[in-house]
């Protein structure tokens, strides 16, 4: 890595906190078994990052301090500190063997807020003239300018430190999976532990928002938009569409999964009692917080509208007086407190 020039190298690291942050944000939502290989390539983007961070502070901090480039410094080490963090955490997640925690929070949930302190700091350090970083250089050094062997070396010593960067990236991921495996972890392919089956979940919320205690007695679920009839239901009428008993994994982005049984009345049996015009497409459902899903019209038809969890109504919590169950998706999207259904 140390042949790979200092341009080379600004540009590779701002393609990787891309990347990284592109993957990860795409790993919130995605929960289906055929975006495993999503999670294999985050990981190793992490593992390259990691490198090529270490290779930057080493060759840029000793030549800022030496020109007294505090702004810079600060901002430099403000990246380092959010970038070393946000894979500390992952990484150490990965290697622990188990669910660890700091406080309220997971390490893979300080791992996403870390990442997400990383988007503004990385822009306030390319403005405004790092962001050259991301145009071709169009001069060589005098000894090589002019030349196409000089121009081929270049070429080369920076296929070179890429390929070092990236194979440094992969005995990182492969040595994090190794330390968990011989600690007894054992993961999804999200990344997420595995609770025991059966259970209540626990009461998590991906910022933390809660709602109020809400009234089941006047407690109502209005359904609108692309819809033959306005529907406004009480949890008996909610009932009264059919329930049923269904097994699915919620699997919460601040690192745990469980696969529990949840009943309550298929989503599908709203849409179906509303009736739908001919141009609805999706199906948007909003909690009482302002958070919300949209799932397109034929997946919404696979979910639940749960009012029970194991063996017991569900609790506050959890999402009563009903909640959102969306098998493949993550619980980012499980909507809690569910209180409206718009049809666009």
């Amino acid at each position: 890595m140390g042949a790979m020039s200092t341009a080379t190298l600004d540009r590779m690291l701002a393609i990787l906190i891309g990347m990284q942050l592109a993957t990860g944000l795409l790993t919130l939502r995605a929960g289906s078994p055929p975006a495993a290989p999503l999670f294999v390539v985050h990981g190793l983007l992490g593992g390259a990052l990691a490198a090529a961070a270490v290779v930057k502070l080493r060759r840029s901090l000793p030549p800022a301090i030496a020109a007294k480039r505090w702004r810079a410094i600060a901002l430099s080490t403000a990246l380092a500190l959010a970038v070393a963090l946000a894979l500390g955490g992952g990484f150490a997640w990965v290697a622990s063997g188990r669910i660890v925690s700091i406080g309220p929070w997971t390490l893979l949930t300080l791992h996403v807020l870390a990442a997400l302190a990383v988007v503004p700091i990385a822009v306030a350090h390319l403005l405004p003239r790092r962001w050259r970083v991301l145009r071709p250089v169009r001069r060589l050094p005098a000894h090589l300018r002019a030349t196409a062997d000089g121009q081929r070396l270049l070429t080369r010593r920076a296929a070179l430190g890429v390929a070092a960067v990236a194979m440094t990236g992969g005995l990182a991921w492969l040595a994090s999976n190794v330390l968990d495996a011989l600690a007894g972890g054992f993961r999804r392919f999200t990344g997420s532990r595995w609770l025991a089956a059966g259970g209540i979940p626990p009461p998590t919320t991906f910022f933390g928002e809660g709602a109020a205690e809400i009234d089941q007695a006047t407690w109502r679920l209005v359904v609108r938009g692309r819809v033959a009839r306005v529907l406004d239901l009480s949890l008996d009428d909610l009932a009264s569409l059919g329930e049923v008993t269904r097994e699915a994994v919620l699997d919460c982005t601040s690192g745990w999964a469980m696969r529990t049984t949840w009943g309550g009345v298929p989503l599908g049996a709203v849409l179906d009692a509303a009736g739908l015009t001919g141009r609805a497409t999706r199906v948007v459902i909003r909690s009482v917080t302002g958070w919300y899903a949209e799932l397109p019209l034929l997946e919404a038809r696979g979910a639940l509208l749960a009012t029970r969890v194991g063996d017991r109504a569900l609790p506050h919590g959890n999402g009563a007086p009903c909640r959102l169950v969306a098998p493949d998706r993550r619980g980012l999207e499980w909507v809690k407190w569910v209180t409206r259904i718009e049809v666009v």
